[in-house]
């Protein structure tokens, strides 16, 4: 049997990376033939020696260009012992989209964020199965995804692992037998905390999730829930299944991953440990036809004799309005969901960087909604214009904010004085 070709794109972040692992543990199954990342010079330099790649793509490249990553090539070769194997660079803003749309068997989108779109349309309109980690693509593109793929056959397969764990337990029964799909939350590092202390938290207290080790934009959205507000429309997308048929629930524990309802009252639900590795896994071993061989993933297994506790609770909408405002914007289509993904990258880089309070986040993506008006067509370009001017308006709106703050402390000063 030969071996599947597959690209990584996004290869240096957190997915990426796990993705190698993966695919180092069934070498025997698959072949790198292309790798792009975004600025992480030196570790996709690595990767492409280890992997003996012959294609990589750097959207940010160094002040030398492409002759530079080459000389960077050279010299980690030589100091290893071996030839350098990568006969194509491509560098710029579209590097991973050039290295996505190569003849290949699958290509997994790590990239994240809105950045991911052209990556995952450059391999669906080829033809070629995507393995999707950036959920972003798929939110923001809604149906343009979803039309590039049924015209071509190509296969969009999750890898989030709560879509991973649905598209699972969905094996038990017929897409009419569904009555509700749950998705479960961990409810990030700030569960139970009420709306005031949420304005007082810091962004190292964010960036501490109780049982995932993600990167940093994905870890604030946990802590917000907008990674959950992004997942319900990415279920209503990939499952379709209505929005009202899509629940949330709090589960600390995370190891049950998701759930399906069905009409019978049974609900089927996958369980693992907190390891994304075995959704890539998962992804990696799924072809077009749905058929799944499960690959060797590296994760370590429960350990069953040993007592364990699962708890859940609903979500506390009034503290964590994003959830709410995403499925709203799922709801509204067109361009809204990437006004809300294109707004939070820019209001979290903000939080991240004390300019705004965690509060801010939200309260920032609600002015966006409220503010964009769609335009009449959903296509590529619009989707674009959308995400640009939801970016700008953010930035705006940071700045207006942070100047009738500056004006209200100097009025309460001079007030006092």
């Amino acid at each position: 049997m030969s071996k599947r070709r597959i690209i990584v794109v996004g290869s240096t972040g957190s997915v990426g990376a796990q993705a190698l692992d993966v695919l180092a543990e069934n070498a025997a199954d698959f072949e790198v033939i292309g790798l792009a990342a975004g600025t992480q010079l030196d570790a996709l330099v690595v990767q492409a020696l280890e992997f003996s790649v012959p294609v990589i793509g750097l959207t940010t490249p160094p002040e030398g260009g492409a002759p530079e990553i080459r000389q960077r090539l050279e010299l980690a070769a030589g100091e290893r012992g071996i030839s350098d194997p990568v006969r194509e660079i491509h560098v710029g803003p579209d590097a991973a989209e050039v290295v996505a749309g190569r003849s290949c068997d699958i290509v997994l989108n790590a990239v994240t964020g809105a950045a991911g779109l052209g990556a995952t349309l450059a391999a669906l309109d080829r033809g070629t199965d995507v393995a999707l980690a950036n959920k972003e693509s798929l939110i923001i593109g809604g149906s343009i995804v979803l039309d590039a793929a049924a015209r071509t056959g190509a296969a969009l397969i999750p890898v989030d692992s709560e879509h991973s764990a649905i598209a699972q337990a969905l094996r038990s029964g017929t897409h009419g037998e569904v009555s509700k799909l749950v998705i479960t939350a961990s409810g990030g590092p700030f569960r139970g905390m009420t709306r005031d202390a949420l304005r007082r938290v810091t962004p190292a207290q964010a960036l501490k999730h109780p049982t995932w080790s993600m990167g940093s934009m994905i870890t604030i959205n946990s802590a917000t829930l907008v990674n959950k507000g992004l997942e319900v429309i990415e279920a209503h997308l990939l499952f379709d299944i209505d929005f009202d048929h899509i629940e949330v629930v709090v589960h600390p524990q995370s190891q049950i991953h998701s759930m399906v309802e069905f009409s019978d009252a049974s609900t089927i639900a996958q369980i693992s440990p907190p390891d994304m590795k075995l959704p890539i896994a998962y992804a990696l071993g799924t072809q077009s036809d749905g058929q799944t061989r499960r690959l060797a993933s590296g994760a370590v297994a429960n350990n069953w004799g040993q007592p364990m506790h699962w708890s859940f609770e609903p979500v506390n909408h009034v503290a964590f309005p994003a959830l709410g405002l995403a499925v709203e914007a799922g709801r509204r289509r067109k361009s809204f969901p990437a006004v809300f993904n294109a707004a939070n990258e820019v209001l979290v880089e903000a939080f991240v960087n004390g300019e705004i309070p965690f509060t801010g986040i939200d309260k920032g993506i609600e002015r966006a909604l409220q503010a964009h008006e769609p335009a009449a067509e959903h296509t590529v370009d619009t989707v674009l214009a959308a995400d640009s001017w939801a970016r700008e308006f953010a930035r705006q709106d940071l700045a207006a904010q942070s100047e009738q703050s500056a004006a209200s402390a100097q009025g309460k000063a001079s007030g006092g004085s």
